[in-house]
């Protein structure tokens, strides 16, 4: 499956690119979807399964982190301090 993760600095997509949480894979960097928003207009496009969650950012760099769907995003996480 498909997620986007946003982050408030381009460089936490650096660090979730290199830090990347257990399951991810095929990560890459590229510009935010005009659908989100971001503060840095850098995102990390990933592959996980279905079951993949996320619950805490250890960085506080990641703004939300959403699921590619049929029809447009799920979100899955959103920062606490959005």
């Amino acid at each position: 499956m498909k997620y986007i993760a946003t982050f408030y600095s381009h460089f936490g997509a650096i660090r979730f690119k290199r830090e990347a949480p257990e399951g991810v894979i095929n990560i890459e960097l590229r510009p935010v979807p005009r659908d989100l928003s971001s503060s840095c207009g850098t995102s990390a496009s990933f592959d996980a399964s279905e079951c993949f969650t996320f619950t805490e950012d250890p960085t506080e760099e990641i703004e939300q982190i959403v699921a590619v769907t049929e029809g447009g995003y799920t979100t899955i996480y959103e920062s606490p301090n959005k």
